[in-house]
């Protein structure tokens, strides 16, 4: 059964992370998603994590798609990629500001020969101001949209890097979101549209829903953001650690009586939300001193029992095989044919009638380069031409 998208066709110029990721969960939904690479490939391919070839960051951010490997800098490279984007409903591009117009693919030359294609260019900072020729990477953008003080907990604390490239990741959940958007809004219009968006504004835009209270009211912007605790809500118990977080008085009331605490439903600095907020860290420290006094196991059974939100804290190669995420089937295994035996992620959002779904693993560099060329109405001898004259890049064995 096809998925959502099943019928659009997404040009796919991206590279490293951000734009691979939007263009996969596009693919995952059914899109057809032609990445097209130089014939030295995408960056990625190249990265430590490999097996027989294959990344496994390529692997996992670019699945379910074809791949044509095409000399742009050829005029007869250019001449295959306009005739791809003609029958294109989307084309999406993460090159540096300007470097898209130089190729001769800026919006209004694609817009010739497609008019209503969702154009969508996606930057690190922006495409003006005094950051937009600089060069990007994840941590940058964590310095600069202030993640890296939210992390540290507190403006005079250090600044701390979230341990993962939230930035890339965000910014190609929030482009694949933006997509389908204007795909949307094509349907009722018939009017394609250019969608911008760096990593920069969609880190801000994720941050201000929780952690930008300082800044919200106008004239009344607290000029030091102090931490509420330096205590996280990762607790150590005998043999391990869990996660426990009370938020109300009957979940308040009930971790009092899963850690046999009664004393603190009478103690003065607990007696309300406000209250346990003012005395956050003495809550939590008293907390910590308890729990250190049993196992994991015990902890969540009596935590359980009382119906206190908690969870054990799990290590990578725990979690995939947690009951869980067993019962979600969130983490699925694939034959690739070149790469072996995979085990990746299944596409989070689950569809009633129009299912997402893992088809085929991440391309072989140009391996979908004949057969594109050939949709196209490219003749065997033209393929060949090109091929010998290193416009095109294609497996030996294709």
């Amino acid at each position: 059964m096809p998925g959502p998208l099943s019928g659009y066709r997404v040009v796919d110029l991206t590279a490293m992370i951000s734009g691979p990721l939007a263009t996969m969960i596009l693919a995952d939904q059914g899109a057809d998603v032609v990445k097209v690479e130089s014939p030295a490939g995408d960056h990625t391919r190249a990265v430590s994590s490999r097996r027989h070839g294959f990344s496994a960051s390529f692997l996992n951010n670019n699945r379910n798609k074809r791949s044509i490997a095409l000399n742009l800098k050829d005029p007869r490279g250019l001449e295959v990629l306009m005739r791809l984007i003609e029958g294109a409903d989307v084309f999406v591009q993460n090159f540096r500001p300007g470097v898209i117009e130089r190729m001769g693919l800026g919006e209004a030359a694609v817009r010739e020969i497609a008019p209503k294609i969702v154009y969508v260019s996606i930057s690190g900072f922006g495409e003006r101001g005094p950051y937009a020729q600089k060069p990007v990477f994840d941590p940058l953008v964590q310095a600069l949209s202030g993640l890296t003080t939210v992390q540290a907990g507190s403006d005079e604390a250090r600044p701390r890097l979230v341990r993962t490239i939230l930035p890339d990741k965000l910014t190609g959940i929030t482009a694949a979101q933006a997509i389908t958007a204007a795909l949307l809004a094509r349907e009722r219009n018939g009017e394609g549209q250019h969608v911008r968006l760096s990593m920069l504004d969609s880190v801000i835009a994720f941050l201000w829903s929780s952690d930008m209270s300082s800044q919200t009211f106008v004239g009344h912007e607290v000029l030091q953001q102090k931490a509420q605790s330096f205590i996280d809500l990762i607790y150590e118990t005998s043999d391990g650690y869990i996660s426990v977080a009370v938020q109300t008085d009957r979940q308040w009331a009930s971790l009092a009586r899963a850690l046999d605490r009664p004393e603190w439903l009478e103690d003065a600095r607990f007696l309300t939300a406000a209250l346990r907020q003012e005395h956050i860290d003495a809550r939590l420290e008293l907390t910590q001193e308890v729990l250190r006094s049993r196992t994991c196991a015990e902890w969540l059974e009596r935590l359980d029992a009382e119906d206190v939100p908690c969870a054990p804290v799990l290590r990578r190669k725990d979690m995939i095989s947690h009951p869980q995420i067993l019962a979600n089937e969130t983490v699925v295994e694939i034959d690739h044919p070149v790469a072996g035996r995979l085990r990746q992620a299944r596409p989070a959002a689950r569809f009633s009638t129009t299912p997402a779904g893992i088809r085929t693993g991440g391309p072989l560099l140009g391996q979908h380069s004949a057969e594109i060329l050939d949709s196209l109405g490219y003749s065997r001898l033209a393929i060949e031409e090109l091929r010998q004259a290193g416009v095109i890049a294609m497996p030996e064995a294709a």
